[in-house]
């Protein structure tokens, strides 16, 4: 797969919001990769893991955000559906799935109707370990602040407002991942 030609076909522009977006991406990348690389006993998909991290935010250019120049008319809330919808017409489902699975510490089923999410109706959970792990390694950056890396705490805080259930997953995969509570 050539992740950087489907980045050029959605950002073809130099511009801010295309920055903001490989700068974001490649940090997530980046972190996935070490975590990985410490991991051997995983059997962790390296190849894929770096381009469904590249990839897993390709569609913030369809929603409303306008902090981080993004200016379509979906709630940010769907980005990660609006880029699964983007990876599946592209033939990549399986990158598609890390999209709409990495928003927060992924999103349940109760999570979408008790908040009365604009999402359908079912789980966006990550299964798979690489997708876990690129949701966990997004958690450390921002797109506001998108070559800032975040401590555990911060990363942890941001979680926190968005309940328990997400927070304690977030835990979770820092114990597998980090070999540690904190």
């Amino acid at each position: 797969m050539n992740y950087q030609g489907i980045i050029d076909k959605y950002y073809p522009d130099d511009n801010e919001l295309r920055s903001i977006l490989l700068t974001h991406s490649r940090a997530v990348a980046d972190k996935a990769l070490l975590i990985a690389r410490r991991h051997p006993e995983l059997s962790l998909d390296l190849c894929f893991l770096e381009e469904a991290a590249m990839l897993h935010d390709i569609g913030i250019f369809r929603c409303d955000a306008p902090g981080i120049s993004c200016f379509g008319t979906e709630p940010y809330i769907c980005h990660g559906r609006e880029g699964a919808e983007l990876l599946r017409a592209e033939g990549y489902p399986r990158h598609a799935r890390v999209c709409e699975r990495h928003t927060g510490a992924g999103l349940s089923l109760d999570d979408i109707v008790s908040q009365n999410l604009p999402l359908p109706h079912q789980s966006f959970l990550p299964e798979t370990m690489e997708e876990k792990l690129i949701c966990y390694a997004d958690k450390f950056f921002s797109k506001t602040r998108p070559d800032q890396e975040k401590t555990y705490e911060q990363a942890e805080r941001s979680l926190a407002k968005f309940g328990e259930a997400g927070l304690e997953r977030f835990r979770e995969w820092h114990r597998a991942f980090e070999g540690t509570d904190s």
